[in-house]
């Protein structure tokens, strides 16, 4: 019974992982419960089949529409939503037959719907509303005649999707946040569980050491997915804000642990000194040779202790007894105070310090999640961490900074509620012209295409995707239809299935989503009695010309080009790395504490966003291809900066509080020279002229030399501190070449014997 259970804990961790906060699997089920119940209490008052369509789709999208955190704030907008449904689906049975002014009031309420999105998630979501239902009654054919039975029908989808939000399936922002934690605390450990295949790798196999080195990556990644979703739901989900910026802290210290103990275990096991592009750079991966295996018996030993801490991550809820586990723990902390330390290389006991660091974290997140203290079986190294984040603690501050509002045509609501617009008005025009029924399909793909997008490039990988979702939806669709026949609720349960499928699949893949929309159109032709395959292949060529009509729209109606837009959101990043770095080296030379925490959570949403930017640079289908690399390179060598950025943050932050670590006021030269560095490359962005050259040769060791040739001990904080120095300086170089910012002329006599490894 306890493998049987054992077995499942695992199961339930590995899809966990894959669906942080379990966001997906509730939005599937929420939608799907309250087309189920719509279509339940709908059924027995005789419902025709058209009006239980309508029905299933406004239940539908009440549901998916609202977005809103809080569970007042999507009551008030699903109250508010009925009224707009009400009379979107009365103008559109009013304006049925007459064409001109029905297509005049559309173009008007897609720039409404879009224009509302600058109202925060109340508009968007009661724009959104307006849209859909007006799409339902051209969908259903909507006449004047059957408004009172339509009127019931929404009054009772609404009805149905409030009962299953609030009743069935409900969303608390509280609950979300517990499930977030619980899929951190999952990704943490299978992170670390990757981390020990990677001593396992053999290096003679040709496939072993890239998949581990892939798996390491892709689990480093989506660890770092779920500590920024988490920062996106903790005022909401926190009982007040201090508890919120402990949780925000102690999150932070667990990723920035874990991800330091991959880059040296990888330093470890490479003869080549693997750093951290090799977590980041696509196929930058240096071999695991022969001469990088670690020794048999340090080997050992670091198995046991990365079992210990995988242990530690597995066992973090508060249902240990006993002294084992306590024991543990207190052995991996105190390798922070070189408290029993295995003998090895220096990199090997490089790996055992960071496994503790790695422990203090976890035991760090255990206190900000309430788990129940066991003070009992403390160690001196324990108390001492303890007593570190008892002081953090109290010194926990943050300030809201305002952030500038652009206006007028400039805002992006406003130009998105125009291009889409221009773009509708064609796909009506070209769509009258393939069908005078279906035309509206167009302007639906139109419409979807601009949805967050924020560049012309966004707006065709979309379109792209839309198309091909699309084209293998019609055949899918095919085979449903012919398989359903004519049995009405077996139609109805494949729309289900496919509606589950389509908010399943959404935030991984939109050609999926496209997929799951048309096999889910064409059982709903079937239950209209108007199926057809040549109805299916209308849905294509409408679906193709609204993502062409959107591309037009963008390209030339106030255009947002792809490279201005990644240009901005480098200029972000740069601004936002020079805000960590300039922090981070000042509170390490003495200066005034800052809540450095915030600062690199702002680098990695900065950072996220110009991920998202350069998608269409980087997407298969993107033409050029020296581009696509040169995108690929320089988002690789930021978020390596980034990684050491967030390290050095982690580190500042403990000068406060901790007896180990001691403010050094040389530190501040090392400092000045970097964010002189960033600035360069930021003017080159902005297309200013760079004032200077950026500045190189020197390492920060030999810079920070003031005539006393001290040892730096390896694992040291010290030590520590000038390797992410290093790198981020060497990061910062690397940068400035793709970018075409000018190098000084490197110096005549580098100094190899003060660089760091």
């Amino acid at each position: 019974m306890a493998t049987v259970r054992r077995t499942a804990k695992g199961i339930w961790d590995r899809y966990s992982a894959s669906d942080p906060g379990l966001l997906r699997l509730m939005a599937g089920l929420r939608t799907v419960g309250a087309i189920l119940l719509a279509l339940a209490v709908l059924a027995p008052l005789g419902t025709s089949v058209t009006h239980l369509v309508a029905g299933a789709m406004t239940a539908m999208v009440a549901t998916f529409a609202i977005q809103e955190k809080e569970v007042r704030g999507q009551a008030v907008t699903l109250a508010l939503g009925l009224p707009v449904a009400l009379a979107a689906i009365s103008l559109g049975a009013l304006l049925n037959s007459r064409v001109v002014a029905g297509d005049v009031f559309f173009i008007v309420l897609i720039f409404g719907a879009v224009y509302c999105r600058r109202f925060g998630d109340r508009g968007t979501a009661l724009g959104l509303i307006g849209f859909q239902v007006y799409f339902v009654s051209l969908f259903v054919s909507a006449s004047t005649s059957a408004l009172p039975k339509l009127y019931l029908t929404l009054t009772i989808a609404f009805a149905c999707s409030a009962v299953v939000r609030f009743a069935v399936v409900p969303e608390t922002p509280e609950r979300t946040l517990a499930r977030l934690r619980e899929a951190f605390r999952a990704r943490l450990a299978q992170l670390i569980a990757h981390q020990i295949e990677l001593l396992d790798a053999d290096a003679d196999s040709g496939e072993g050491p890239e998949k581990v080195l892939d798996d390491l990556r892709r689990s480093t990644a989506r660890l770092h997915e779920a500590a920024l979703m988490i920062q996106g739901r903790l005022d909401e989900g926190s009982r007040d804000a201090a508890a919120a910026a402990l949780l925000q802290r102690r999150v932070a210290d667990a990723e920035i642990a874990a991800e330091r103990l991959g880059v040296l275990l990888l330093n470890a096991r490479s003869a080549e000194r693997v750093e951290t592009l090799t977590l980041h750079l696509p196929s930058a991966a240096a071999p695991l040779t022969r001469r990088g295996r670690i020794a048999p018996d340090a080997g050992t030993a670091l198995r046991r202790d990365l079992r210990a801490l995988h242990l530690l991550v597995v066992r973090l809820v508060p249902d240990d007894r006993g002294t084992a586990l306590p024991y543990v723990r207190n052995r991996l902390l105190g390798y922070r105070e070189e408290q029993g330390l295995p003998q090895g290389s220096p990199a090997i006991q490089d790996c055992f310090r960071a496994i503790g660091e790695a422990a203090r974290a976890i035991l760090g997140l255990r206190l900000a999640t309430d788990a129940a203290p066991d003070e009992e079986y403390d160690s001196p190294e324990v108390m001492r961490s303890r007593e570190e984040f008892e002081a953090e603690e109290i010194s926990i501050s943050g300030e809201a900074a305002a952030a500038e509002e652009q206006t007028g045509l400039r805002r992006p609501t406003t130009r998105a509620a125009v291009q889409v617009s221009v773009g509708s008005a064609l796909a009506i025009v070209g769509g009258e012209f393939l069908s005078t029924q279906r035309w509206y399909w167009a302007v639906l793909t139109c419409w979807v295409v601009f949805l967050n997008t924020a560049s012309t490039g966004e707006i065709m990988v979309k379109g792209y995707r839309r198309l091909l979702g699309t084209v293998l939806g019609v055949v899918a669709g095919v085979a449903l239809a012919g398989a359903v026949g004519n049995h009405t609720w077996a139609a109805f349960a494949l729309v289900v299935l496919c509606v589950f499928g389509m908010f399943f699949t959404a935030p991984l893949s939109y050609a999926m989503m496209s997929f799951f929309v048309t096999a889910m159109l064409g059982l709903l032709y079937t239950l209209l009695n108007t199926y057809s395959l040549d109805v299916l292949v209308l849905r294509i060529e409408e679906t193709a010309l609204g993502a062409a009509c959107g591309i037009i729209a963008a390209v030339v109606v106030l255009p947002v080009r792809t490279s201005h837009r990644t240009d901005e959101e480098l200029g972000t990043v740069l601004a936002r790395l020079r805000d960590v770095v300039s922090a981070a080296v000042s509170q390490l030379s003495g200066g005034p504490a800052v809540d450095l925490v915030d600062l690199a959570r702002d680098l990695d949403t900065a950072l996220d966003d110009l991920r998202s930017s350069t998608k269409p640079l980087t997407h298969p289908i993107a033409p050029l291809r020296a581009r696509r690399q040169t995108a690929r390179y320089i988002v690789a060598l930021l978020e390596t900066c980034a990684y050491h950025a967030r390290s050095l943050a982690a580190t500042a932050e403990l000068v406060p509080s901790s007896k180990s670590v001691a403010a050094d006021a040389r530190l501040a030269l090392a400092g000045r020279r970097i964010t002189h560095n960033i600035d360069l490359i930021a003017a080159q962005v902005r297309d200013e002229e760079p004032d200077g050259v950026i500045e190189s040769g020197s390492s920060i060791a030999s810079m920070l030399d003031s005539g006393r040739h001290e040892v730096l001990r390896t694992g040291s904080v010290a030590f520590r501190v000038l390797r992410h120095l290093q790198r981020l300086d060497e990061g910062i170089v690397g940068l400035a070449r793709p970018l075409g910012v000018p190098l000084a002329a490197p110096e005549s006599a580098p100094e190899p014997e003060r660089r760091l490894p």
